[in-house]
């Protein structure tokens, strides 16, 4: 795919001078995607590569950062693949699988790789998603900085335009349909109606980064007894992940639910974490541009979709239970989304549909295991039988890591499916309903 040297909205380089290219806010599209993170980008991306006229607008100036761990999953790097990314990702950074630490144990697991590539990668946000939306703008589609939306504008039930505040200004693009992928909190979702259910597992998490002698380490290590300074092992997880060039991502991150609510705080427990963990990763200094957030997770939420609008990604709860990690999801809900839309398909019954097919049984056994590690003493009472048992730990990695393909027939495969039909069966509520 061919880089194009001209960045809308921003300083950028072409063969001759530095130019500044923004482009006039358009007052109507085929469809407008709110959120240019990975979910948002993605979905502008395949819209425009179908022919359609995408606009992706976004609140923040690019680059901007978000609170991430930064790691891409083998079933993130098939996306970027998709994307034309996938060896840009390994020029950054290469990892072979996941170092685990825990109860007096250390194991070494490869990704799996079978039909997901047998790699991963970490890069920072401020530097994947502008790369993601690199792809988007090339593909033909136009990308708008420093609007937030508000609010949208209904005619017969289905949305005709979008709010957005630009400084002090009130401004509107009108679209055939919308595409919301505003994160986490999604303003713009709960103004069509999304409601996040908080009854099962959700996350909270911080990260932060560090100079570290072990950059280029070709693990990303997960601590799995996290412990507060009281010595209390905590429902969670920390994290160093490396990112090459003398960096490493370091985070901590610990379930809750509306009933058994996270009593912690994060950022004192990551630099707790840290000081614990720096003389074996290497680490030195202070922490750098620490963050934290809290996330909906499993497709614990509801209204994802009306006549001509989808919620995607993490707006849409597209946050795996077990370990966190979103991007893969967000890369493929954008995906999946641009079809339907190439289709013009009624978002209103299929976006659900298409969102239960791909994700609803393994969000509902992987909530219920995540609720589950939520009750006192159940992590610290399994956690060490778990550390014992290589092949169970391996196992664990494929089914936490969400790397169980529809094309997979082996008997892991088929046993984390059975496990979430028969999950999905039990729940009051199924995912994304």
């Amino acid at each position: 795919m061919r880089r194009i040297p001209i960045r809308f909205g921003h300083l950028c380089a072409d063969d001759r001078q530095w130019c500044v290219v923004t482009p006039a806010l358009p007052s109507h599209t085929d469809v407008l995607v709110v959120g240019a993170g990975p979910a948002g980008a993605s979905a502008a991306a395949w819209a425009a590569g179908a022919g359609l006229d995408a606009v992706v607008a976004d609140a923040a100036t690019f680059p901007r950062d978000k609170t991430c761990g930064d790691g891409l999953t083998p079933r993130a790097i098939a996306e970027l693949q998709r994307l034309g990314l996938a060896d840009w990702a390994r020029g950054r950074a290469y990892n072979q699988g996941l170092r685990a630490h825990g109860f007096g144990q250390t194991l070494h697991l490869n990704w799996p790789g079978g039909n997901l590539p047998s790699w991963g990668s970490a890069v920072p946000r401020t530097i994947l998603d502008n790369a993601i939306r690199d792809v988007a703008i090339e593909a033909g589609a136009t990308a708008l900085d420093g609007l937030r939306a508000v609010d949208v504008r209904r005619e017969s039930g289905r949305v005709s335009a979008v709010v957005f505040k630009r400084g002090r200004e009130t401004v509107e693009i009108g679209c055939e349909r919308l595409v919301i992928a505003d994160g986490v909190l999604s303003q713009l979702g709960r103004a069509v109606g999304r409601e996040w259910h908080r009854d099962t597992a959700y996350g909270v998490a911080a990260r932060s980064y560090s100079d570290s002698t072990m950059s280029d380490d070709p693990w990303i290590s997960s601590h799995l007894e996290l412990r507060n300074e009281d010595g209390e092992v905590l429902s969670g997880y920390g994290w160093i992940f490396p990112l090459g060039g003398g960096e490493v991502n370091v985070g901590v991150g610990t379930l809750a639910t509306a009933k058994r609510p996270a009593d912690v705080q994060l950022r004192p427990l990551m630099q707790f974490y840290a000081d614990q963990r720096a003389k074996d990763f290497g680490l030195s200094g202070p922490l750098r541009m620490p963050t934290s957030a809290m996330l909906p997770m499993g497709g614990a939420v509801s209204n994802v979709a009306g006549p001509n609008w989808a919620i995607i990604g993490d707006a849409a709860g597209c946050v795996n239970p077990l370990n966190g990690e979103g991007i893969d999801y967000a890369l493929e809900t954008g995906r999946l989304v641009a079809g339907l839309l190439a289709d013009k398909a009624d978002l209103e019954t299929v976006w659900p549909a298409v969102l239960r097919e791909h994700y609803g049984e393994a969000f509902s056994i992987a909530r219920r295991l995540a609720g589950l590690v939520t009750v006192p003493h159940v992590l610290s009472t399994l956690g060490p039988l778990g550390m014992r048992t290589n092949w169970l730990m391996v196992l664990a990695l494929r089914w936490m890591g969400n790397l169980v393909t529809d094309e997979d027939r082996d008997r892991a495969a088929q046993l984390w499916r059975w496990a979430g039909r028969r999950s999905i069966a039990l729940d009051n509520r199924q995912p994304f309903s």
